[in-house]
Formats: C-alpha cells, structure tokens, sequence
C-alpha cells in the first residue's frame, strides 16, 4: 500500500485528492489530510485553516459532498490556526499524526 493512502471501504483514499478539493472552497486558505486507521477500516482526518471565523465543520462537509465520493468524505475535520511545517515550508504531516494521537 502507498504511504500516503488509507483504506476505506475497500477503496484507495488519497488525502492529497481530498486537500485538492477543498483548497477550492474560498473561505480555506490551506488544509492537510491524513489517513487514519482503526480495526480493519480506515478514513480522512482534514486539518484546516481559515480566514473566515463563521465557517464551521458542516459547511466543509457539505462543500466536500458536492464534489467527492462518499468514501473520500473527511470523517473528521479540525480547525486550526497553523499547520506544522519543516524548514522550507512543507507540511509536517507525521507531526500531525502524532498531535491527534495525544
């Protein structure tokens, strides 16, 4: 299996597809996803960040059902206000992974 895909429902999932949807919703100005497996199943934990204060979970959620299969559909989202990033300004996603499990 690829490092960066989890198992859900049987299908491949690659955060990356799901980060490339919402980055086109304009209120979200940058987002992560990871794959995270429990049992025998897997799914999608997105982080975002956003300039907007009024949006919320269920407005990332309905923006992800219009343009993605059920199986790619973030089980859980999370807001923050930065994400984790080496020094030339990538994305630290096994810091993220060990922030969720604390």
């Amino acid at each position: 299996m690829l490092r960066d895909s989890t198992l859900v429902s049987g299908f491949n999932v690659y955060p990356a597809e799901i980060e490339d949807h919402v980055l086109r919703h304009p209120d979200i100005r940058k987002a992560a996803g990871i794959g995270v497996t429990e049992k025998e199943n897997g799914y999608v934990e997105l982080f975002v960040i956003s300039d907007n204060p009024d949006l919320d979970e269920e407005d990332v959620f309905h923006f992800c059902r219009q343009g993605l299969t059920p199986c790619k559909i973030p089980r859980k989202i999370e807001f923050r206000a930065t994400l984790p990033r080496t020094n030339v300004g990538k994305i630290l996603k096994r810091q993220l992974r060990k922030d969720r499990q604390c």
